[in-house]
């Protein structure tokens, strides 16, 4: 039974360069299980894509191959490489776009109590497995795709490269949290790093960062309470815990982010309404 491969790159489909990346995996392993996450990341917006990995990662199968190319580095001297943990492998440009999904699985996997589940990487660098023929602009045809098929047939990554212990990392921007002496939070600001295509602001302010009786403050807005769903609420905008866990704002029926103006980098401040 062969591993199943899923791509998510900024191809978009207007062109045939997913229909090609497809069609080789197909032509090496013609009973490949193939599954689109998206080719809809904005062109050459690596952190965009990290994001959607991100997303995706805890959902994934664990025998999971991923292609993922947001790779506007291709034909430099950044390096192509695959990197495994727990089981699941990401093959993709070493220029950040894996390490938010890295990171996650890392931390999901370790245990209660020892050290993380460690990442095994490995810099694709053995030729056999390419196709005879590689275009310094597109490395998603020549090296991932056929590298995707040969480990989704049973290769292992041991055999696809040589091993590193250093992949590129893009920073996830942290939350400055103010608690009181109980350890309840009382403030945090963070930002907005991610608009989704409804115009949903997603933060990076976990459901845990957020104080009780919350009043959020993105640019001249401002937003009361937490509300249970998309519809909730009496004013132009809401904020809730979206399906990742983070506080979003929200316009119901409308886009938050033309209403606002607001985008990613934007600052977000929560503070409680008891502590004013």
């Amino acid at each position: 039974m062969t591993r199943p491969i899923f791509l998510l790159t900024d191809f978009g489909l207007t062109d045939t360069y997913v229909g090609i990346v497809k069609s080789v995996i197909l032509s090496i392993l013609p009973t490949a299980c193939l599954v689109d996450l998206t080719h809809d990341i904005p062109p050459q917006d690596v952190r965009a894509g990290a994001y959607a990995l991100l997303t995706v990662a805890p959902y994934l199968p664990t025998d999971a191959i991923v292609v993922a190319v947001v790779d506007p580095g291709v034909g430099t001297d950044r390096r192509p490489v695959a990197a495994q943990v727990d089981g699941r492998t990401f093959i993709g440009p070493d220029n950040g776009l894996l390490s938010w999904a890295l990171a996650t699985l890392t931390a999901a996997s370790s245990p209660s109590a020892g050290e993380p589940t460690p990442i095994r990487a490995v810099v694709l660098d053995h030729p056999e497995v390419w196709l005879p023929n590689v275009s310094a602009t597109f490395h998603g045809r020549d090296i991932f795709a056929p590298v995707a098929a040969h480990l989704a047939s049973g290769l292992p990554l041991s055999t696809i490269g040589t091993p590193t212990d250093t992949l590129r990392s893009l920073v996830l921007p942290s939350v400055e949290r103010e608690a009181n002496d109980g350890g309840a939070v009382l403030a945090a600001r963070g930002e907005v790093i991610h608009v989704d295509r409804y115009g949903n602001l997603i933060t990076n302010v976990l459901a845990a960062d957020v104080p009780a009786n919350p009043v959020t403050n993105v640019d001249d807005f401002e937003v009361r309470g937490v509300a249970a769903h998309y519809q909730a609420g009496d004013g132009p905008l809401l904020a809730l815990i979206g399906s990742s866990g983070r506080l979003e704002i929200s316009a119901p029926n409308a886009s938050a982010a033309a209403m606002t103006g607001a985008g990613v980098g934007a600052t977000v401040v929560v503070t409680s309404a008891d502590a004013a």
